[in-house]
């Protein structure tokens, strides 16, 4: 087996072009939260030292993104409810600010489909915790999405307190982060935000959008909000805050 070598893009910035188009198998409707639209490609080019690239025989085969900010202050004294939006907004800030970061946070951990099962989403998390650590910062955090989750209608604040015989969550990305050593912190339960008409939905899914109420969206990890008689429909995304103190 070819041996995977995992680097900051800081020092492969010849993958930026690749990390941009990097496709990692995300549902088209993730694609449109407003947030990650006009910030998140941003943190290739602001924070590259921050950002993970891993290949295997030339190909980029994983990419990781996290985020230096400053938490807490007087005017952040929580994790916040609006989880993965709020840190992107504050990371992007702070830099231009000129802040100088205390933390870090996981933004994402990208594996190509055909790799996954590997064990890579460990080893990027590893050595996503030793590049946060190596810039002086004592905590990671993570609004992790756990994809895991089957029944849309469960509550997140249940899910969460779902764990095997031994210990372990029942959620696959949760128990990675478990078992590096992360400690499950609580809900954020407008992580992400998905807003767009009814004919974008219809395209977004293939789904008809033709019903007022909630919609079962395939990966979706809550029902979406449908209103026919106003012509729009919002993925309100729960993510879970975890922290790793390094």
């Amino acid at each position: 087996m070819s041996e995977i070598t995992i680097t900051t893009l800081a020092e492969r910035p010849e993958l930026l072009d690749e990390a941009y188009e990097f496709d990692g198998g995300w549902p088209e409707f993730m694609m449109h939260d407003l947030i990650a639209g006009s910030l998140f490609g941003r943190v290739l080019e602001f924070f590259p030292e921050h950002c993970l690239v891993a290949t295997e025989d030339g190909e980029l085969i994983a990419h990781g993104r996290s985020i230096p900010f400053v938490f807490p202050d007087e005017d952040r004294t929580e994790l916040p409810p609006a989880g993965w939006d709020r840190v992107l907004q504050w990371g992007i800030t702070d830099h231009r600010r000129g802040r100088t970061p205390t933390v870090s946070s996981a933004l994402e951990i990208n594996i190509r489909p055909s790799h996954l099962g590997r064990g890579l989403s460990h080893e990027m998390l590893a050595a996503m915790r030793r590049t946060v650590q190596a810039k002086g910062h004592k905590t990671l955090y993570a609004p992790v999405r756990p994809n895991g989750k089957q029944d849309p209608t469960q509550p997140m604040t249940d899910y969460i307190q779902q764990f095997r015989e031994d210990g372990l969550p029942v959620d696959p990305w949760l128990r990675v982060h478990v078992k590096a050593g992360g400690k499950i912190l609580k809900v954020a339960p407008t992580s992400m935000v998905m807003a767009g008409s009814l004919a974008e939905w219809r395209e977004w899914t293939g789904l008809p959008f033709d019903r007022t109420g909630e919609v079962i969206v395939p990966k979706a990890l809550v029902p979406v909000h449908c209103s026919v008689e106003h012509d729009h429909a919002v993925y309100v995304e729960p993510n879970v805050w975890v922290q790793h103190d390094l």
